[in-house]
This record gives C-alpha cells, structure tokens and sequence, in this order.
C-alpha cells in the first residue's frame, strides 16, 4: 500500500507527536503553578519551542512540496506555505509577549487548515489530518492556556 493511501497515521508518528506535545503542556502548566518570578522564562522557553514546531512543521510542507509534480500549480503554493511558519515564528519571539503569543496561536491554528488544504490536493498523506486534528487542538490550547496567564497577569 502507498504510504500517501493509507487512512492511518504510522504508530510511531503518533508517539513522536505525543512527545511533542509534552513541552506545551508543562509550559501551559507551568504558567499558573510555578513561583511567579519563573513565569516569565517559562513563557519564554515555550514560545521558543513553539517557534520552533512551527519551522518543523513548515519544513514538512517544503519535504511534500520536493515530492510534487513541477509542474503542478500547486507546489509553488506549497512551497509558499512551508516558509510562512517559521517566519511567523520568529517574528513572534521578536515582538512583545503580549503581541508575540498571540501570533503564534494564531499561526499554528492557521497551520492546521494548511495541511488540510494539501491533504485535499493530494500533496499529503490522507491519513495526515487524522494525526494533525488532535496534536493542533492540545498545541493551541495549551498556546490559549498560557495567552490566558498572560492577560491574568500572570
């Protein structure tokens, strides 16, 4: 079976995605248990992991984009879209906290309709959103979570 066929996602993308949910949740948490002069780093670490996770998962657009016919309309857009995340991310850790989380919630929830879009255009696997729907809502609700403690004021 084409491994872009398949409705499953593969066992071990699944528990490499969970892992990497592991530090937007304690980031998340982290922002309403830890002593109050750590909060500020906590949030600094997760919006670095953030930035981060957006540069990988446009660099997997890039990687699907490599894969297209040239001559498809659609692997320029793809291509597009691969440089979009990363960018974001780092003009998010250039701005404010205040400004810069924000952008990153707002990028990785965009993100999503990004792979869907591929996915409708035969560019990913079908199986890609199955693994993307539950891994972007915890990414941007622990994103929501953090963005909260901030308007709390910590």
């Amino acid at each position: 079976m084409h491994p872009f066929s398949a409705t499953r996602p593969p066992r071990l993308a699944v528990g490499l995605g969970l892992a990497g949910l592991v530090p937007f949740v304690t980031g998340a948490l982290g922002m309403w248990v830890t002593p109050e002069a750590w909060r500020e780093r906590v949030l600094e670490e997760l919006m670095a992991y953030a930035a981060i996770v957006l540069a990988f998962m446009g660099a997997i657009h890039w990687g699907l984009a490599m894969r297209a016919d040239e001559r498809s309309e659609k692997a320029p857009v793809q291509l597009g879209l691969s440089i979009i995340p990363p960018l974001l991310g780092w003009v998010a850790l250039s701005l404010p906290v205040d400004f810069g989380l924000p952008v990153i919630f707002v990028a990785f929830a965009a993100l999503y309709f990004a792979d869907i879009w591929a996915v409708r255009h035969g560019l990913a696997p079908v199986w890609y959103p199955s693994l993307r729907k539950p891994l972007s809502i915890v990414v941007v609700t622990c994103l929501g979570i953090a963005w909260l403690s901030t308007v709390q004021g910590f």
